[in-house]
């Protein structure tokens, strides 16, 4: 993975403090972006309840670490829907910074740029590691010209097959998996990776909370599109003794949510520019909105864990400050 002055984890490394740091491995996932308006939206036992962003937590609900997830950087896009994804990227990296708190790490869950080129991933890295952790996984842009050669030599140090790998960070189990390689109309993992995954999973208690991230989405968003990946139900089937499992994924641009059983499902916008609703155009692909609106349909997402709880809160909003729409899908 890339090089930080900051705190560097490495895939496959336990970041874990001793049992004495007083975390509860029964605490939940709270994932939120900056925004001073919105919901936050709490699941407890899949029940959702709200409260507006913004409002002042308990101080027993105080978080214990941050994360920040972004997604979908296209360095190198330069067509109508965004002419400048540098400046964006930069616009989301100022609200993380300007955030109170610093997070422990960035996750890109993928399609850190367009094409592939080594010019793209050199401007993507004097951008986001200059003075952060940041931890990767590809998306097809970052794959597709060269199943993945230059990205796997810049940031696949650790991982194992096309990518993959997981860590432990203050008492949470995070995964982070590929299925951008083996693409058959929809993404797929493979059964090399599921073997992988299988294995990983051995060790973990089923008390210990789960975050899994990839760029393809592992529920089916939009089958149509692409939008699913076709063998996640296998791995899924591995993860049924946990109580808490968190999914974070990238790849169509816009905030979608699904809670199933334990699972929460969460779709990041993009930091380049917005897709369609599911359905709601011929195809996908890059959508052009007034130049005085790309903000409104870009974002961040901020995920906290707290210690001696068992909820999970969701809240987006964008670049610009306002509340995200969100869609739901049933489970």
């Amino acid at each position: 993975m890339s090089e930080s002055t900051e705190m560097q984890i490495q895939p496959g490394t336990q970041t874990d403090v001793p049992a004495s740091d007083g975390i509860d491995r029964r605490g939940f996932l709270k994932c939120m972006a900056w925004a001073g308006t919105g919901l936050v939206w709490t699941f407890a036992g899949g029940v959702p309840t709200s409260r507006v962003f913004g409002e002042p937590m308990k101080p027993s609900a105080q978080s214990d670490f941050t994360f920040v997830q972004i997604s979908d950087s296209h360095i190198g896009f330069n067509k109508p829907a965004n002419a400048d994804v540098t400046a964006t990227l930069q616009a989301a990296l100022s609200r993380i910074d300007a955030a109170p708190g610093a997070p422990d790490f960035l996750i890109h869950t993928g399609d850190l740029t367009h094409s592939s080129k080594p010019a793209e991933f050199d401007t993507l890295d004097q951008i986001l590691t200059s003075h952060r952790q940041v931890l990767y996984v590809p998306g097809e842009h970052d794959t597709s010209v060269d199943d993945g050669k230059i990205y796997l030599e810049r940031y696949g140090k650790g991982t194992k097959g096309s990518g993959w790998y997981s860590f432990d960070h203050k008492g949470v189990h995070f995964i982070g998996l590929v299925n951008v390689v083996q693409l058959e109309g929809m993404g797929k993992l493979g059964q090399a990776q599921l073997a992988w995954l299988k294995q990983d999973l051995h060790n973990v208690k089923s008390s210990v909370p789960i975050v899994l991230f990839a760029h393809i989405p592992l529920w089916a968003v939009y089958p149509e599109w692409g939008w699913g990946t076709s063998d996640s139900e296998q791995a899924f089937a591995m993860l049924k003794r946990f109580g808490s499992v968190t999914v974070l994924n990238g790849h169509i641009h816009q905030v979608m949510q699904k809670v199933e059983g334990q699972v929460v499902f969460h779709t990041a916008m993009s930091t380049a520019f917005p897709q369609p609703a599911p359905g709601s155009a011929p195809s996908p692909g890059p959508m052009k909105v007034p130049a005085d609106r790309l903000q409104n349909v870009l974002g961040i997402t901020n995920v906290s864990f707290v210690a001696q709880r068992r909820e999970l809160a969701i809240v987006d909003a964008t670049l610009s400050g306002t509340t995200a729409e969100h869609r739901e899908t049933p489970a």
